[in-house]
């Protein structure tokens, strides 16, 4: 099955392939970050980004991955030694609780199952319980170690009873599955470039309601190069500005994702994510395998399947990567060797589904489980065929 030169596809929740026009706009000359060329730019993205994460709050921009945005927000809604809640349910939720931790914040943290969602009674409960109310809950949308999708209007509503704001990372999730920001009454929405805004890593977002950026008014320091307001107010300006040297680059690929997620239509963006689910899903069924999680027909991120006991998990992902060019991601931490997982996250169409099923199958072969050869990705045509075969628009 060897090939001299082999042609790679790329599977995973992020970094996420990219459309062809993201990646030749990089290639232009680079622009200065104050010239009236890219303030054009500037200005434009910064217009269209809240409409995808649904709001009209300020989108705040950092050259950083997600988990920039994510240290932001701990940094300008934590305190040290004051009380703070993270409920999470896998490896990135945890990232919530080590950020609070490293800036030294009095944290509760509410720790569910990997696998599990996290349940809105108990993080309520949990806040009833504390002696020192919290200002903020941190917890995450769309669990990318587990494929777990989080109810965060439940959440928002809890936190909202408690007079707490709420932080939420979808850092996978924007763009594929729906969150509603303002209409939910979420304060904080952190999220990132590489993932369904097909783009590369680099680019950080905080969504930030004024009441958060009153909240982190009230406690200076402890923050420097992410301090919401000072980038909130030079966002502001007309023509918009920022307190440092913006990721240009990045910033033109930005704008021509956003043009081509404009061009498809939210709703339809919305909608081939969950067409993309629906056959990963149906296609891990024909493989014989489980899904790993609860079933959720909205969590269309990343489909996670346990693999079958009496072979090496841990080959699978690999072999489907040497020997086929297909990269999926494998378990993290206790998950390792126990699950594979397919993401269908950004500039993803049926026929992507289709190779990676393929190659899962074939990997499983090698590995000494026996399965159907097509049955996977039978299985998954159906899916696409009643719904059209969805691509993205570029």
């Amino acid at each position: 099955m060897a090939d001299i030169y082999p042609k790679q596809y790329l599977m995973t929740a992020g970094p996420t392939p990219l459309p062809p026009a993201v990646s030749q706009v990089m290639a232009e000359p680079i622009l200065y970050h104050r010239a009236p060329a890219f303030v054009e730019i500037y200005e434009r993205v910064l217009e269209r980004l809240p409409k995808v994460f649904r709001t009209e709050n300020d989108v705040l921009c950092f050259a950083s991955t997600g988990s920039g945005g994510l240290e932001s927000a701990v940094a300008n809604l934590t305190r040290p030694g004051e009380p703070a809640l993270v409920a999470s349910c896998g490896k990135f939720g945890e990232r919530w609780a080590e950020l609070c931790g490293a800036f030294g914040a009095d944290l509760e943290h509410v720790s569910f199952e990997w696998g599990e969602k996290v349940d809105p009674e108990r993080v309520d409960a949990a806040l009833a319980a504390m002696e020192r109310k919290p200002k903020v809950v941190f917890t995450t949308q769309s669990e990318t170690s587990t494929g777990v999708l989080n109810d965060i209007a439940a959440l928002a509503e809890v936190a909202r009873g408690h007079e707490a704001l709420l932080c939420v990372d979808a850092v996978s999730g924007l763009g594929a599955a729906e969150l509603k920001q303002d209409e939910w009454g979420v304060d904080v929405v952190v999220s990132g470039s590489q993932k369904s805004l097909m783009c590369p890593p680099g680019i950080g977002f905080a969504s930030v309601s004024q009441r958060a950026l009153d909240l982190a008014a009230a406690g200076a320091g402890g923050r420097y190069y992410f301090d919401w307001n000072k980038t909130a107010s030079g966002q502001r300006k007309s023509p918009p500005d920022s307190p440092f040297t913006t990721a240009v680059t990045l910033f033109r690929a930005l704008d021509v994702a956003l043009a081509q997620i404009f061009e498809e239509g939210i709703d339809e963006v919305f909608e081939r994510h969950a067409i993309l689910a629906r056959g990963a899903r149906a296609g891990i069924a024909g493989l014989g395998l489980e899904r790993f999680g609860p079933d959720d027909p909205d969590a269309n991120v990343v489909t996670a399947a346990l693999l079958p006991e009496g072979i090496d998990g841990a080959a699978v992902p690999k072999t489907m990567r040497d020997r086929y060019g297909v990269t999926a991601a494998g378990g993290q931490g206790h998950l390792k060797g126990r699950i594979v997982r397919i993401a269908h996250c950004g500039y993803y169409g049926a026929f992507d589904i289709v190779i990676a099923l393929t190659a899962l199958e074939m990997a499983l072969r090698d590995c000494g489980h026996d399965v159907e050869p097509g049955a996977g990705v039978a299985a998954a045509q159906r899916v696409f065929s009643e719904a059209g075969s969805p691509a993205p628009v570029g």
